[in-house]
């Protein structure tokens, strides 16, 4: 199955550290007091979640809190092939 937004690079390091932590999203939410929706969107990037970003970068230890900006990820997201498909 295919998902329908790919996972950004913070997303990455949030799935990479919670599985060192030997611990699922659902049980990260629940004790950090944190929606799983925002969790989620911080992990595809598709809403910018700037207190939760913070909340998860320092609980999880994550050096990435760079600020989100979404041209950025969808541009990472285009392959060599498909920009010259554009018109």
């Amino acid at each position: 199955m295919q998902r329908k937004k790919p996972i950004t690079p913070f997303g990455w390091e949030i799935k990479r550290r919670l599985a060192e932590l030997e611990m699922d999203q659902k049980t990260f939410c629940e004790r950090y007091d944190i929606p799983p929706a925002r969790l989620s969107n911080l992990i595809n990037g598709s809403r910018k979640a700037s207190k939760y970003r913070r909340q998860v970068s320092e609980l999880l230890k994550l050096s990435s809190s760079a600020p989100y900006t979404p041209a950025a990820h969808n541009e990472s997201l285009r392959t060599p092939a498909a920009a010259g498909t554009r018109r």
